[in-house]
């Protein structure tokens, strides 16, 4: 069986988010295609908080070589994924390294600054969307890349699909306490709409304790490390999935709120472009309170377009398949 390592932070393989999520998809999809992935992740790191001055999480991964190359040449592993940019200079050590970025620098994302110097040294990538393989192109001459999408679960997609449990005034968004996610836009929402029912889904516990500074509404429920069976039966219940956040690389849980047929109201920023169902709406912190006021009005509760379209374009079937076109080049290299 070939070996593949998938090189994380070692906060990414512990945390029930996107990163983690990611993991253990591909991981399962390399079983059915005979590729052992191998996961490798430091064990330290330099700070849980990426946006303390001195402790970006790339300076920390620039520490962090000699335990993670110890790990490769010990499981003899010549093909190595690497998820964050601070690893870009694996490459000197190891021919076969492509990136699949968890992250970009754009200038809404906290680390812009960092990560820009590291991702002049990429010259091959995976990506989930057709705009991010421009924006390699257009911003770092990088041409080799394949676009693959994080699928979603299908079997957790049609166990948890309930139409007659949905609460038509509960309103779902599931993101991080940070700047770019905006959730100081979502409590301010739930401030001025009383009525409605807002859940805020957190990937790390780390956030039960920040989430404290702010002044929570009664109406908001803050759930935190949910596991992805908690999530779909969560985001079955809800009308409306909301994301506001100002950039995204992942956007997992959009592809997951159109596979369970939500009512979507998302960004306008065309790095969600490809979230463009019949039910998704694009709007601004102009009119977002709105656009969520109208989609929760609808009068369908669920929209089945949606969901057509997320298993059609987004499921582990379509990423299964993408990545057996790219390990059947890549492994032979």
């Amino acid at each position: 069986m070939n070996k593949v390592g998938l090189v994380m932070r070692k906060i990414q393989f512990t945390e029930r988010q996107g990163p983690r999520v990611f993991a253990d998809r591909l991981q399962a999809i390399g079983r059915e295609l005979g590729v052992d992935i191998v996961f490798i992740s430091p064990e330290r790191h330099v700070s849980g908080y990426d946006w303390v001055p001195g402790y970006e999480h790339e300076k920390g991964d620039l520490v962090n070589y000699d335990i993670v190359l110890d790990q490769i040449y010990a499981n003899g592993i010549e093909h190595v994924i690497y998820t964050v940019s601070g690893f870009t200079y694996l490459k000197m050590f190891l021919k076969h390294s492509v990136l699949f970025p968890h992250s970009f620098p754009d200038p809404a994302l906290t680390g812009y600054d960092m990560m820009k110097p590291f991702y002049q040294m990429v010259d091959k990538a995976i990506v989930q969307t057709e705009f991010l393989k421009g924006e390699l192109a257009r911003n770092f001459g990088v041409t080799d890349v394949d676009v693959i999408p994080i699928g979603f679960s299908e079997d957790l997609a049609e166990r948890h699909f309930d139409p007659s449990q949905i609460v038509n005034n509960r309103i779902l968004w599931i993101g991080r306490d940070e700047e770019n996610r905006r959730p100081d836009l979502v409590l301010e929402y739930a401030r001025q709409n009383p009525d409605k029912e807002v859940y805020m889904v957190f990937g790390g516990e780390r956030y039960r304790e920040s989430m404290k500074k702010y002044d929570i509404p009664l109406n908001v429920r803050l759930q935190f490390a949910l596991s992805q069976d908690d999530i779909f039966k969560l985001m079955n219940t809800a009308k409306v999935y909301w994301n506001c956040s100002k950039f995204d690389t992942f956007a997992m849980p959009l592809t997951e709120a159109l596979a369970m047929g939500k009512i979507v109201v998302k960004p306008e920023h065309p790095c969600y472009g490809h979230i463009s169902a019949r039910h998704s709406f694009s709007g601004n912190e102009k009119n977002w309170f709105e656009l969520v006021n109208m989609a929760a009005a609808s009068p369908s509760s669920y929209s089945w377009d949606n969901r057509s379209y997320a298993f059609e374009s987004f499921s582990s079937r379509i990423m299964k398949e993408g990545y057996r076109e790219f390990f059947d080049k890549w492994l032979r290299e």
